[in-house]
């Protein structure tokens, strides 16, 4: 293949997905769609399918469906699994009302806090917090506004400082349970470097270096800024009525066993990992096992609950209802994969990295890492959208960084973290459009506020990677 066809092709390729990317539309028909086409156009021009030991149908038009198919026979076996189940998990406990009482228990001590500027960091924080139960940035915004708003306002915080604070809530807090991170360490694993990784093991070991500190830093940022804000408004005090969330009905502890439910897989996947670290005890405790363990007790406590067999196992329904309801995820995992065989197939990938190698020990390795940063901050702002372009650059970390000559984690961190922080800086993102609309402000006040917080954020947990791990 002749030079100007790989570029030229990889060129118009990358435009049309990001095009895809800021008009909103489906991803994951888009990478398909390229994905193919690109092996198409390898094969006219000589090339294999670039996938390890590829056996073709015998029928050329057929030989990229096949390649899909194997992607998702391969995905759908490893994190793609994880990724279900964990899906499954968080719609049984929305079922069964436990994020309602995590939610609950966790909320009901920010109402003792009379001091409005005390709250903007507690409540960023705790907002973070629950995003581990409540993994989706506009489903939480809209249980906080429902529970925590007016009790922000009642406190004498102006509408822009709370809504603000409720925008950025779901942002980098760090568990083994986010599919993004279920979907870096499997690719990690894969590595000579990695091999073996688990979601926690790169979570606690090397996520958590980072963003624990940078949700510790946006949360001071936060109240700086927004107190810094309010100094300009000359806004009267803001009273609505508080909302409530409906409490499973039961003793005390009832709602602690239920609060506790959401969060059992992550408590034990700390647990274990503690234990590991400390002592020489040797337990192997993976996402899914603890998932699946937590859904078993999740079910003895409805049995207890309820009274009613029949009634709590046609509930488990849910569960799989909600594995359904997760596989846009996977199918989004296959389509970046299919999207980036294309890629090797044309020889694009192998002429990138050899253009990278000339980074090699010229004190530039934080060029790729920070080129990465960028782009990710130009397609989250114009489409809003936090993860797509991450899972669709996963399997493209590995061996960019390979010839670039720096560590992997330089690369995967920082355009994880970055695309995570910086949704609610885009006007067009849902969870800005949704707490705008609930306050009665337009989305560019909304941004004005996140907007500082939110890129000092990525500013500093950029530097703090390139000074762990470049």
């Amino acid at each position: 293949m002749s030079s100007a066809i790989m570029y030229l092709s990889a060129l118009l390729a990358v435009v049309i997905v990001v095009v895809m990317l800021i008009k909103k539309m489906d991803i994951k028909i888009s990478l398909f769609f390229m994905g193919i086409i690109l092996m198409f156009i390898a094969m006219a021009s000589g090339n294999g399918i670039a996938i390890k030991d590829f056996e073709s149908t015998g029928v050329f038009f057929l030989d990229p469906l096949k390649a899909i198919a194997d992607q998702f026979k391969s995905i759908i076996t490893a994190s793609g699994f994880i990724i279900l189940i964990l899906g499954g998990y968080s719609s049984y406990m929305s079922h069964i009302k436990a994020n309602d009482v995590t939610v609950s228990v966790l909320t009901k001590p920010i109402g003792k806090i009379k001091s409005v500027y005390v709250l903007v960091p507690a409540v960023f924080i705790l907002g973070n917090i629950l995003s581990l139960v409540i993994p989706s940035a506009s489903n939480l915004a809209i249980i906080l506004l429902a529970t925590l708003y007016p009790i922000m306002l009642q406190a004498g915080m102006s509408s822009l400082t709370a809504g603000a604070i409720i925008a950025t809530t779901a942002t980098v807090m760090p568990t083994p349970l986010g599919s993004d991170n279920v979907a870096m360490a499997a690719e990690l694993a894969n590595t000579t470097q990695f091999a073996g990784l688990t979601a926690s093991d790169y979570v606690f070991k090397y996520h958590a270096i980072v963003s624990v500190p940078t949700i510790i830093v946006m949360a001071l940022a936060h109240y700086l800024w927004q107190k810094h804000c309010d100094k300009k408004l000359n806004t009267q005090k803001e009273v609505v009525e508080a909302g409530k969330i409906e409490d499973v009905k039961g003793g005390t502890f009832y709602k602690f066993v239920y609060g506790l439910l959401p969060l059992l897989p992550i408590i034990m996947l700390i647990v274990v990992f503690i234990l590991q670290t400390v002592t020489d005890v040797k337990i192997t405790l993976s996402v899914e096992v603890a998932v699946l363990f937590s859904m078993v007790i999740a079910i003895i406590c409805e049995l207890v609950r309820t009274r009613n067999m029949k009634e709590t196992l046609d509930s488990t329904e849910t569960f799989f209802k909600g594995m359904g309801n997760a596989m846009p995820i996977v199918a989004l995992l296959v389509a970046g994969t299919t999207f980036v065989t294309g890629l090797q197939s044309i020889g694009i990938i192998t002429a990138l990295q050899n253009a990278m190698t000339n980074l090699h020990g010229g004190g530039m390795g934080f060029v790729l890492p920070l080129i990465l940063v960028l782009l990710t901050a130009l397609i989250v702002i114009l489409s809003g959208s936090g993860t797509a372009l991450f899972f669709a650059m996963v399997p493209l970390m590995v061996p960019l960084a390979a010839a670039a000559g720096i560590n992997v984690l330089a690369v995967a961190i920082p355009m994880g973290l970055a695309g995570n922080l910086l949704r609610a800086v885009s006007p067009v993102s849902a969870v800005v459009m949704i707490v705008a609309g609930s306050i009665k402000k337009e989305p560019l006040e909304i941004v004005k506020r996140t907007s500082v917080p939110m890129i000092t954020g990525v500013i500093f947990m950029f530097v703090l990677t390139m000074i762990l791990y470049l």
